[in-house]
């Protein structure tokens, strides 16, 4: 059995960590779904961009998990840079995408345990896409969890990073944003918030670094 996490959201789940900045982890019992077969996971989990692929919070996630609860831990990688709540809708290529992947790593021999999200950077840009978040949440929510049958397994919510602050090009009502995530959080027990207090961008008041994003895998595992 293969204790299987999906991983959805953007640009930050997906990573943009520096690959440099951080020793690799290497542990033969994470595993991750790539091209229809479960494989030895290495870093960059994500290639939605290859040449932007980077650390994510993913495998400190995976890693931490099988270390503290032994098994195997898998991960499904289908988190999509710059991509807007609107795209990962029922019908959308993300969603298919997303639901494909997951269920064939089940039948491949995984067991759901729990999705990752972190997105919302790219519905921040306005007041009226950050005020409609809850809305555009339930129905992405709803319809995938019914469709890989997660509606009871832990659903893990990334806050939003506070650097966000000096992104010049947009992101001005990322606090708004997070404060909508935090509402999801709190309306039901299936979910749980992790925070990114704390936490540093790259350089470009938009990405974590890969420190801050091993720190932030090691949250959501305690989230968990």
């Amino acid at each position: 059995m293969i204790q299987t996490f999906l991983l959805i959201g953007q640009s930050n789940m997906a990573g943009r960590g520096p690959l440099d900045e951080v020793p690799p982890i290497v542990n033969p019992d994470v595993r991750m779904f790539r091209d229809g077969v479960w494989m030895p996971a290495t870093e960059p989990l994500h290639n939605d961009k290859p040449a932007m692929a980077g650390i994510g919070p993913g495998m400190r996630f995976a890693d931490a998990l099988q270390r503290r609860h032994g098994g195997t831990i898998g991960v499904v990688p289908c988190a999509f840079g710059g991509t807007a709540l609107r795209e990962w809708q029922p019908g959308e290529p993300l969603f298919t995408a997303a639901v494909q992947a997951t269920r064939a790593a089940l039948l491949a021999g995984g067991v759901l345990k729990g999705i990752l999200w972190h997105q919302g950077e790219s519905d921040s840009d306005t007041c009226e896409d950050a005020e409609r978040y809850i809305s555009g949440f339930w129905s992405m929510y709803i319809p995938l969890t019914e469709q890989i049958g997660g509606r009871n397994v832990p659903f893990l919510i990334g806050e939003l990073g506070e650097f966000l602050a000096n992104y010049a090009p947009g992101c001005g009502y990322f606090q708004v944003t997070n404060r909508k995530l935090k509402e999801i959080a709190a309306s039901s027990p299936a979910f749980e918030w992790v925070s990114a207090t704390g936490l540093t961008d790259r350089g470009d008041s938009l990405h974590f670094d890969a420190h801050s994003q091993r720190v932030f895998g090691l949250r959501y595992a305690d989230a968990w």
